[in-house]
C-alpha cells in the first residue's frame, strides 16, 4: 500500500514540475519538494535534492526540444548562467550574514502572480523584433540580469526559474518561447549544481522516491515542451498562464497543509 501512494504522490508531483518546466521553465523544487514533505513525511532537506535532481533531465530535455525549434539563445544563456551561478554563492553568504526574514513562499507566490500576467497580458513580442537588439547591448543585458537573479535565489533560496522567465520576457524583451528555452537550458546546468551540493552534504535520498520523481518529471516535462513548441504564441501564453497560476495555487494550500 506504501508503495501504491508513492507512486500516486511522485507522479502527480514529476507531472506539476514537469509541465511546469516544459511550459514556462519554472524550478521543479517549487512543486516537488513541498509535495514530498507534506504526503510522504520526507525532510526537507533530501526533498529539496531530489526536485534538484529531477530538475536536471526535465530542463535538459526541454531545453533539447527547444533548441531543435531553434527557441533557444545559447550564447546569451551561457553567459546569464555564469552570473547567475557566481551570484547564486554571493547570494547566499550574504544571506548568512543578516537576520533571517520569512521569504518561504516568494517563489509560490511569484508563480501565481507571473500565471496572471501572462493571461492579461501575455508576451507577444517576435523573434525579429528581438533581433533588433544589438549583440554587445544583449550581452551587457545578459550580465547584469544573470548577477540580479543569482544575488535573489542565493539570497532568498527560491524563484530562479521564474524570475529567469520574467526578466528574459519583461527586460531582455524575449519572445516567450526563446525565453522558456533559454530559462531551462540555464536550469538545467543550475540544478545540477544544486543537486550535486544537496547529496554531497545529506547524502542519497529514498532511492525509489527518486527515480520516480525523475522519470515522471521528465516525461512530462517533454510532453509540455513538445506541446510548447508547437502552440500559437497566443495559446502557449494562455497555456503557460493557466497551469502558473494552478501550480501557485496548490503549491500555497500544499504549504498550509504542511
Amino acid at each position: 500500500m506504501q508503495i501504491l501512494w508513492t507512486v500516486i504522490v511522485t507522479f502527480f508531483a514529476g507531472m506539476g514540475a514537469g509541465l511546469g518546466t516544459g511550459f514556462a521553465g519554472m524550478s521543479a523544487a517549487a512543486v516537488i519538494s513541498p509535495m514530498l514533505i507534506t504526503f510522504l513525511g520526507m525532510d526537507p532537506y533530501m526533498a529539496v535534492g531530489i526536485a534538484l535532481s529531477s530538475d536536471v533531465l526535465a530542463s535538459a530535455v526541454s531545453a533539447y526540444v527547444y533548441g531543435k525549434n531553434k527557441n533557444l539563445d545559447i550564447k546569451n544563456g551561457v553567459i546569464m548562467m555564469i552570473s547567475v551561478l557566481t551570484f547564486t554563492v554571493v547570494g547566499s553568504y550574504v544571506s548568512s550574514l543578516v537576520p533571517s526574514a520569512t521569504m518561504g513562499n516568494f517563489s509560490v507566490f511569484m508563480t501565481f502572480l507571473l500565471g496572471i500576467k501572462f493571461i492579461v497580458r501575455p508576451v507577444m513580442t517576435t523573434k525579429e523584433s528581438m533581433q533588433n537588439v544589438s549583440a554587445k547591448k544583449r550581452v551587457i543585458q545578459s550580465i547584469v540580469c544573470g548577477v540580479l537573479i543569482g544575488f535573489i535565489c542565493g539570497f532568498i533560496g527560491a524563484g530562479g526559474g521564474m524570475m529567469m522567465l520574467l526578466i528574459l520576457t519583461s527586460v531582455l524583451g524575449y519572445e516567450l518561447k526563446t525565453a522558456v528555452g533559454t530559462s531551462v537550458f540555464i536550469m538545467a546546468f543550475t540544478a545540477f549544481t544544486g543537486a550535486a551540493s544537496h547529496f554531497a552534504i545529506g547524502g542519497i535520498p529514498d532511492v525509489t522516491v527518486w527515480i520516480l520523481c525523475i522519470v515522471f518529471t521528465f516525461i512530462w516535462a517533454r510532453i509540455a515542451a513538445v506541446f510548447a513548441n508547437k502552440a500559437s504564441t497566443k495559446t502557449l501564453n494562455r497555456a503557460t498562464g493557466i497551469i502558473l497560476v494552478v501550480l501557485g495555487i496548490v503549491v500555497m494550500l500544499f504549504s498550509l497543509l504542511s
